[in-house]
């Protein structure tokens, strides 16, 4: 991946355990401290304005893998969507990249990520042919499926890519094989002409002497060399079960270890694939903040009956294909101590720690710290207690609910009930009857908010501002910014 100058990483304070200059979460004095030198950083740019505080980004790099306990852990590149970022990421000690497209995966192995994971399964035939024809892409990317029609359509890839090599192969030793037997003072495909009818300009003739008319020996056909195997991972059903209760995401049909075993052997026969491992994303644990006792408990048993399934299944897996697994990954951003302990697990997966955005706010099995806002410009203010916002809404995916839109940053102000994110207006209203001081917020004013989720945010936007403390340190594209659409 390209480099790029970067200020460096923060400092830390022991006698306190924070990063120099972080604020607390949760206080009206520290969060108008925050969003007060986030106005003064960019007071001299247009809004809408995304930024990144790289104090709070690098800390919260260091916390993610701290959490992990020394397991590797791996970017959910869905929840960055910049660049540089991934790359700063990686710098700081995160191993490899899960993508969520081939495209994106091929994009980012041209640019250097030498081990890229997709993490859902893919039908786009155009894409499977590039990254297969990609020798680059080949060797950097692992391909995710959960049934024999994903493994199908990897494999005619690879046997079209494999065609194709071949041919281009044959036709190179053909061209060699005709070049050599051209008479001398002819055209060389591989030099230029001998004006003087000796072959090759300034040479001697292939049989070591000069002139003469011996014979030129034809070359051997060229052999292709051997394309590497493309590498698949199985994903594989996670979800807790009580009789005919699923609590988890519908995802892999893959469950028990005779699933696992039938597809793992069909990739065992396969020509030109080869199976990587199993991934196992524990959704309800990962994906759910503490916010009851009832969603406590469901983890709990969650991490329990996955710890004892999941040695069966990569049991299953290893026994089918004839060979020890090289990747078993689970795990996300909410789970990343549960799932680094448990038994098997080469490695997990995080990215929305990075950012933490709004719904990552009720977790309790680590620290909040956002590191990513939006700024919009107040255009009106329509009554006392009012104001209203140029755009803003940037509603999360996901079920429909509140707990969707934009959290707003600045304190004392609140999206309205009726109206919450606006399409090209967004209307707040202060907590207080009368709001002042401090909390007041004029025409012109920038107030600040945070995006529901994490990458989602980088999509409404061309360019990010990456900020330390009240300044603007530097401004990278996004993956948008970058003429990049993944989906």
């Amino acid at each position: 991946m390209t480099s790029r100058h970067r200020a460096g990483h923060g400092s830390r304070n022991p006698s306190s355990g924070r990063d120099e200059g972080e604020e607390a979460v949760g206080t009206d004095r520290p969060a108008s401290a925050l969003t007060a030198r986030l106005s003064a950083a960019t007071g001299q740019l247009s809004a809408p304005v995304a930024v990144v505080d790289l104090d709070r980004f690098d800390a919260n790099a260091r916390d993610l893998l701290a959490r992990a306990g020394g397991v590797p852990v791996r970017l959910a590149s869905k929840s960055v969507r910049v660049r540089a970022l991934v790359e700063r990421a990686l710098d700081a000690g995160f191993s490899g990249v899960m993508a969520y497209s081939p495209r994106e995966a091929q994009w980012l192995a041209a640019q250097g990520v030498d081990d890229v994971l997709v993490g859902y399964p893919s039908v786009d035939r155009a894409a499977l042919a590039e990254l297969a024809a990609d020798p680059v892409a080949r060797r950097a990317v692992t391909l995710m499926i959960d049934s024999a029609t994903h493994l199908d359509l990897i494999a005619d890839a690879v046997e079209n890519a494999r065609i194709a090599a071949g041919a281009a192969g044959t036709a190179g030793a053909a061209s060699s094989a005709e070049a050599a037997r051209a008479p001398r003072g002819a055209m060389d495909t591989r030099g230029a002409m001998d004006t003087r009818g000796g072959g090759h300009a300034g040479a001697e003739g292939s049989n070591g002497q000069g002139g003469g008319g011996a014979p030129v020996p034809e070359l051997p056909d060229a052999i292709p060399a051997p394309i590497p195997s493309l590498q698949v991972c199985l994903d594989v059903d996670a979800s807790l079960r009580f009789a005919s209760a699923h609590l988890g995401v519908r995802r892999s049909p893959l469950r028990t270890p005779e699933d696992v075993a039938r597809l793992a052997s069909r990739v065992a026969r396969t020509r030109g694939v080869r199976l990587r491992g199993l991934m196992f994303y524990e959704a309800q644990v990962a994906g759910l903040p503490d916010s009851s006792p009832a969603v406590r408990l469901v983890k709990r048993l969650s991490v329990r009956d996955l710890d004892r399934r999941r040695p069966e299944l990569v049991a299953a897996a290893r026994d089918a294909v004839g060979h020890d697994l090289d990747l078993v990954n689970s795990g996300g951003t909410g789970s990343l101590e549960t799932s680094a302990a448990a038994p098997g697990v080469t490695e997990v997966t995080a990215g929305s720690g990075l950012y933490t955005p709004g719904l990552f706010d009720a977790y309790r099995a680590f620290r909040p710290r956002p590191a990513a806002f939006f700024g919009l410009d107040v255009v009106r203010e329509p009554a006392s207690g009012w104001v209203t916002a140029f755009s803003g809404g940037y509603v999360a995916s996901g079920p429909a609910a509140t707990s969707r839109l934009p959290r707003v940053a600045t304190p004392g102000w609140q999206l309205t009930g009726s109206e919450g994110a606006g399409e090209v207006q967004t209307p707040l209203r202060s907590r207080r009857r009368d709001a002042r001081g401090r909390d007041a917020l004029r025409t012109g004013d920038r107030a600040w908010f945070r995006h529901a989720k994490a990458g989602e945010l980088m999509e409404r936007f061309d360019e990010v501002r990456l900020v330390r403390g009240s300044e603007v340190v530097d401004t990278v594209p996004t993956y948008r910014g970058e003429g990049k659409n993944f989906g």
